[in-house]
């Protein structure tokens, strides 16, 4: 039992009073004599006693009015907590995409949000949290405010995370009267970890009641001519069979190609379609089928023909650079230091130095132009290159410095899988391919590099130097045949090819939202000027460096939804670029009920978020005592009353 004003209690002792005034009564007793009253004495001594009784009785009775009307002023109550404080509810609620889904009541979020609205109690204070927002110490009228409008979202959060954030701002954790409640699908998807010190929570699991699902997971080219294009759609299929699945493409709104396809229990499948080749397509792939989720239904794509890349080697003629620059991909020109058109230099995008014995001093003030330009730059060393000329321009660049040539035979053996150079370029990490060789080779110092390939003594052969505007590619040694057998190896091609390729990264067919990206966009902007990227819905200005001939924009957590957006120069429209969902959040693979109560073992973990907020409330409900200690100080006060009238000793 707890008191609500427990300084009123000291007014018990005050009861003492009236124990004194009763125990020290004085009454003197006045002798009469008679005679012959020896008979009345065993009377006179009956009627002592039961007087004495009766004087007891009025003592306890008027003890216990006294005692329970203060008892009934300190305003005694029987709960988990101190009435004086309000309980405050954590709740995170999982606005992510799958929650736009059907249960057994109907749409998980919006019946989520009306449960929590019926079941909060007046008295508590809340904090919600969403995957977009948070709002701290709301009372149950402007929570109720907030909950009408939530949306879905496209932005994640896993469940971790959430713990990790209610945990710093509880402030008194002994006190127990901060509850954590996390309402979620649980998708699997997350980084869904609990340690030993993860705070104690209760968790309401939402279960859609649709138990299959079809979703177009990704679109990509795998043949193209100057008619044709092979379309490869992939869709995958969650739960049992299906068969007879519509799935269709459009540009923008014209249809273009349709199919029915079956699909196999929880497996991925590849459609083709062939379509015409087109100067830009707007497109649009649907499957119109009454599964779980609807937004995965849709992917948006664009095509636009790639401008080619331009790539300018000066130096030494180079016959495999002709070969892997080709033109289809590349506008490739090869030139003297002594030819070189100084003004073409800006329109590149990748520059090889390739074999120079001695780079003149202006051709090093070009080049670190260029570099700061986000111009890509490639150096190739000659066995006859002059040291000194090479470090003015690696130290005009910030890059590092070589040595003297080492006339020392190695092999060329380890490879970086993990640079984004080798992305997509092998299926698995190579170990037993026929070593290439070098006879000298020029050892690079950098504290700033990353290795792509590696000598065998774990030297470096080829290496990036990358920042913020610039990227330089080093190799060690001369590739012509009499110094080195490297561009006869199968490395060569992916290595050349890919240090074009990633010089201008040109749009792809299509991008997922809430994912970082680095877009470049073949545009010249003047000073003040900014590109704008832009939707019927919303329009915003991204993050973006501007460089000669482009503008490099980033992409993050701005676009919310799927669908076209237009990259703008003023009001003009330089390229479409499309935006799709996160496929993850298709996922039906979720956390059950059983992982969760081994983590939340004190928590209440359930299907119902009736059952959880009656219980919370429940244990923490305040059960006022006052209105029984005053009908006993009635009760005891008739019962003096009734002492005094009726008993007679």
């Amino acid at each position: 039992m707890h008191f609500k004003n427990p300084e009123i209690l000291y007014l018990l002792t005050l009861l003492i009073i009236p124990i004194l005034v009763h125990l020290f009564q004085l009454q003197k007793f006045v002798k009469t004599p008679f005679t012959n009253v020896s008979f009345l004495y065993k009377i006179a001594q009956q009627t002592r006693k039961s007087s004495r009784i009766k004087k007891w009785l009025i003592l306890a009775t008027r003890l216990l009015l006294f005692s329970t009307i203060i008892l009934t002023f300190s305003q005694p109550y029987i709960s988990n907590k101190k009435a004086t404080l309000k309980q405050h509810n954590y709740i995170y609620l999982d606005n992510s995409l799958s929650t736009n889904t059907e249960g057994e009541r109907g749409n998980l979020l919006q019946v989520s949000a009306q449960e929590i609205i019926r079941h909060a109690s007046n008295e508590d204070q809340y904090s919600l949290l969403t995957n977009s927002n948070f709002y701290q110490e709301k009372t149950k009228i402007e929570l109720k405010k907030i909950l009408l409008k939530v949306k879905n979202t496209v932005k994640k959060i896993d469940i971790s995370t959430v713990l990790l954030k209610f945990d710093t701002k509880i402030k008194d954790k002994t006190k127990g009267l901060d509850k954590i409640i996390l309402i979620s699908d649980f998708q699997n998807i997350y980084k869904n970890k609990f340690t030993n010190v993860t705070p104690q929570f209760s968790a309401i699991k939402l279960n859609p009641s649709i138990k299959g699902n079809i979703s177009i997971d990704s679109v990509f080219i795998s043949d193209s001519n100057t008619v044709n294009c092979t379309l490869n759609v992939i869709v995958r299929n969650q739960g049992d069979a299906k068969k007879n699945v519509p799935v269709a493409i459009y540009n923008k709104s014209k249809l273009i190609s349709k199919r029915s396809s079956s699909f196999e229990k929880n497996t991925y499948k590849k459609i083709e379609f062939k379509i015409k080749n087109q100067k830009e397509l707007k497109g649009k792939i649907t499957s119109n089928f009454s599964d779980a989720y609807p937004f995965d239904n849709t992917l948006f794509f664009t095509i636009k023909k790639d401008q080619k890349i331009n790539v300018l080697s000066i130096g030494k003629n180079a016959n495999f650079l002709t070969k892997i620059y080709n033109n289809k991909e590349f506008n490739f020109l090869q030139s003297t230091v002594q030819n070189t058109d100084y003004n073409s230099i800006p329109k590149q995008q990748l520059i090889v130095l390739n074999e120079i014995e001695n780079i003149p001093k202006v051709l090093i003030k070009k080049m670190l132009e260029f570099s700061d330009n986000g111009g890509s730059l490639l150096i190739i060393p000659n066995k006859k290159s002059t040291i000194n000329s090479y470090n003015d321009l690696l130290k005009a660049l910030g890059v590092g410095k070589i040595g003297a040539l080492k006339n020392n035979p190695l092999k060329i053996t380890n490879i970086n899988f993990e640079h984004p150079l080798f992305k997509n370029v092998f299926s698995k990490e190579v170990t037993n391919f026929q070593y290439p060789t070098v006879q000298s080779y020029f050892p690079f110092y950098s504290e700033k590099a990353t290795n792509i390939v590696l000598f065998e003594n774990n030297t470096s052969f080829i290496a990036q130097i990358k920042n913020k505007k610039r990227a330089v590619y080093w190799v060690s040694s001369s590739l012509k045949k009499d110094n080195s057998n490297f561009i006869n190896s199968p490395l060569v091609v992916p290595i050349f090819y890919n240090f074009g390729k990633l010089s201008f990264k040109n749009s792809q067919l299509f991008y997922r939202l809430s994912s970082k990206y680095k877009i470049d966009i073949e545009t010249s902007t003047k000073k003040e000027q900014v590109l704008t990227i832009s939707n019927a819905g919303a329009s915003f200005i991204p993050p973006q460096l501007k460089f000669q001939n482009k503008v490099r924009v980033t992409t993050n957590e701005e676009l919310l939804k799927a669908g076209f957006y237009q990259v703008l120069k003023d009001n003009d429209t330089i390229v479409t670029l499309a935006f799709n969902y996160p496929k993850e959040e298709s996922s039906l693979n979720f956390m059950n009920f059983n992982e969760l109560k081994q983590v939340s073992k004190k928590g209440i973990i359930s299907g119902s978020i009736s059952e959880v907020f009656e219980e919370t409330n429940k244990k923490n409900k305040v059960h006022w005592l006052w209105k029984w200690f005053l009908t006993l100080a009635i009760v005891s006060l008739l019962l003096e009353i009734l002492i005094l009238k009726f008993y007679k000793p």
